[in-house]
């Protein structure tokens, strides 16, 4: 893949992945097997959506220019890595929280290889 093509896909992941994060309060809501992990409206869950949807902000704002903005996409890799990771480990230790397999764990997972795929390791690469 071309770096022209690259980068255009790598702003494509960044749109679709700072909505998915602006729409994780609208995902508790609807699918709280898959995405709820306290009773709904716990103050640790709204911590949760406004981290989330902070982020998501700031990735539809590193659409403009993706390798300017290299610190933040990384950190969107490692953390959804550690959190998807993290929320896999719960979800197979706990029986009552299996259905989070199917929602928010594979979110972050296959969201941080998508991003961690197409986001160069040095700005030269695309250049």
């Amino acid at each position: 893949m071309g770096p022209t093509i690259r980068l255009m896909w790598l702003r494509v992941a960044l749109v679709v992945c700072g909505v998915c994060c602006l729409g994780v309060w609208p995902l508790m809501v609807v699918w709280p097997s898959g995405f709820s992990w306290h009773p709904h409206g716990s103050h640790s869950e709204m911590m949760i959506v406004v981290v989330y949807a902070v982020l998501g902000v700031f990735l539809l704002l590193a659409v403009r220019d993706p390798l300017a903005h290299g610190s933040l996409i990384w950190f969107t890799v490692w953390s959804s890595v550690a959190h998807g990771g993290l929320m896999a480990w719960q979800s197979i230790a706990d029986p009552l929280e299996r259905g989070h397999m199917l929602g928010d764990v594979p979110f972050l997972l296959v969201g941080a290889l998508v991003l961690g795929v197409l986001m160069p390791r040095a700005r030269a690469k695309m250049g």
